[in-house]
């Protein structure tokens, strides 16, 4: 059968490139006699695989040398947790919510302190971002915390908030990798791999080093301490050994495309092709302000769910699968992370035109 068009929001389509490589390595690793699914974490083959995993990270972000990374697991959602554990010095933090994502964060840290929701876009179903600019930090808040691109409700922020002099925190899982990011501006950034890196399974954390402290909330596990990691070089317990080792070819693949700015370029010409049409359809129409758009994740509806869901069955037999949107938002959701082709988006266009004039 030949390959559809995966518009899932993870996990996610991977580089073919990288699924090919991956193939040819699965019996025997650069001569090793093992697949890297076999392969001890204890060993000098893994250990090479997981430190150029890290120093071609490193490469492409320009992360300065007082920011650890960490390949961690339990995903994204774990962090919600791991956060304010480690980080709610005072038992006090700003949550900026924008979907359901950052609204969970915000839930789970209340277990641990005082989260303030300093902003929200709730009042208008999570569909755009709001004013950060002069928010109520708290004058005690260990941390601004954000979700930097909404998966569900395809928002992102195009500018960060004004923390005033606060840590930010960010989940990037849907944007990690997607356009250059200045690290310094962040206290901590981290992401599950399975949307727009690698496969489900790996988790990483791109931590400001005077934040993994010994002094985290008691009762903090040992596996969720970030110092635990940092010092152990993620290889305190087994980590997913495989995955990290296919987050590390994307790596590779990303410089080899030209890094982050040409990745961004890329994003930014497919989404493009995507809110032009929507933008000029009569039968479909986004779903998010124009200021707050994603590059990543494209909601869509057509404003009558039987239409939606016809739609929907017709992609699918046509080879453009996973276009289902979330419940909470309804209609569609074309996710177009960077291994979506350019091809892939204007073939989808193609094909909502030709169903619009069916229809229409």
């Amino acid at each position: 059968m030949a390959r559809v068009f995966n518009f899932s929001a993870g996990p996610a389509v991977l580089p073919e490139e990288v699924l090919r490589s991956a193939a040819a390595e699965m019996l025997d690793y650069n001569g090793c006699g093992m697949s890297v699914m076999e392969m001890s974490h204890r060993s000098k083959v893994f250990q090479s695989i997981l430190d150029d995993a890290e120093a071609d990270l490193r490469d492409l972000m320009n992360i300065p040398s007082n920011y650890k990374v960490l390949f961690l697991q339990g995903g994204a959602y774990q962090q919600f947790a791991a956060v304010p554990m480690n980080l709610m010095q005072n038992k006090v933090a700003d949550y900026i919510v924008t979907g359901q994502w950052a609204k969970k964060a915000w839930q789970e840290a209340k277990i641990y302190g005082q989260a303030n929701a300093v902003a929200s876009s709730a009042d208008k179903n999570f569909s755009y971002i709001p004013d950060c600019s002069d928010l109520p930090i708290s004058d005690n808040a260990d941390y601004v915390y954000i979700c930097q691109n909404n998966t569900i409700y395809g928002t992102t922020f195009h500018s960060l908030p004004n923390t005033k002099g606060k840590p930010l925190v960010a989940d990037v899982s849907s944007c990690f990798l997607s356009e250059p990011v200045d690290v310094s501006k962040y206290g901590m950034i981290y992401g599950g791999a399975q949307k727009n890196i690698g496969p489900a399974g790996v988790v990483i954390a791109i931590i400001r080093e005077d934040l993994i402290r010994e002094d985290v909330l008691p009762g903090t596990p040992t596996m969720l301490r970030y110092k635990t990691h940092a010092d152990n070089g993620s290889l305190f317990n087994t980590p997913p050994v495989y995955g990290i080792y296919i987050c590390g070819k994307v790596f590779k693949w990303l410089k080899d495309m030209g890094g982050l700015e040409v990745m961004a370029q890329r994003n930014r010409d497919k989404a493009a092709i995507l809110y032009d049409f929507l933008d000029n359809s009569k039968l479909f129409h986004g779903t998010v302000e124009k200021d707050s758009r994603s590059l990543m994740n494209v909601p869509f509806v057509t404003g009558n769910d039987e239409m939606d869901a016809k739609f929907v069955k017709a992609a699918e037999a046509a080879g453009f699968v996973n276009l289902k949107g979330h419940r909470t938002v309804g209609g569609m959701r074309a996710s177009i992370y960077n291994a979506m082709p350019r091809e892939g988006v204007e073939k989808l266009v193609d094909f909502m035109t030709a169903f619009e004039k069916k229809e229409g």
